[in-house]
């Protein structure tokens, strides 16, 4: 299996290159279960942070980022865009996304409860890896119907264009590969 070797903001790590398709592969950065990698990761994107008044993610890979930043920072409160509305939502607001690691249309969701505290607020929205931006334009649209506004976008790594973004703060870029473990040209 290849690897390829990752420094972000001085934290090394060794990730597996993963098939997605017959030609792309990425690297399979997990931020689950790795105490070390999240907690500096958080406190990193704390440092490179503009002003906001609540954190939001998508669910389920940026939850111990978000939380672990709410926790640094002495946030009480943050947001989570639910994958599928659950029994307790009353109301929802739902966006369509279509990830790269995803086959098919994901949703994400957040309730009216959730709605009404964002309304008026800057919105520091938060991932682990930014790719197609598919995630990051979501979380956008919900910042906006719930009358939010964003106050910045941060992820960990960028993979491959979206390393090129200006609008996107981010730790590391991340390349695609190929099926022989080189990086793909951008």
């Amino acid at each position: 299996m290849h690897t390829y070797e990752l420094d972000v903001a001085g934290l090394k790590r060794s990730l597996p290159i993963c098939r997605v398709t017959d030609d792309l592969y990425i690297g399979a950065f997990v931020l689950f279960g790795d105490v070390e990698l999240t907690v500096h990761c958080a406190g990193e994107l704390l440092k490179r942070a503009p002003e906001y008044d609540y954190l939001i993610a998508p669910e389920a890979k940026a939850i111990p980022l978000i939380y672990e930043m709410a926790r640094q920072c002495g946030a009480e409160k943050y947001f989570l865009a639910r994958k599928k509305a659950k029994a307790y939502m009353t109301g929802v607001f739902q966006v369509d996304v279509q990830s790269i690691t995803t086959a098919g249309v994901q949703t994400l969701v957040i309730d009216t409860a959730d709605a009404e505290m964002i309304r008026g607020k800057r919105m520091l929205i938060i991932d682990d890896v930014i790719s197609t931006g598919e995630s990051l334009r979501a979380m956008e649209e919900l910042v906006a119907k719930a009358g939010g506004t964003v106050a910045g976008r941060m992820a960990v790594l960028a993979e491959g264009a979206a390393a090129k973004r200006d609008d996107i703060t981010v730790l590391a870029p991340l390349p695609l590969f190929n099926a022989d473990g080189t990086q793909k040209a951008l």
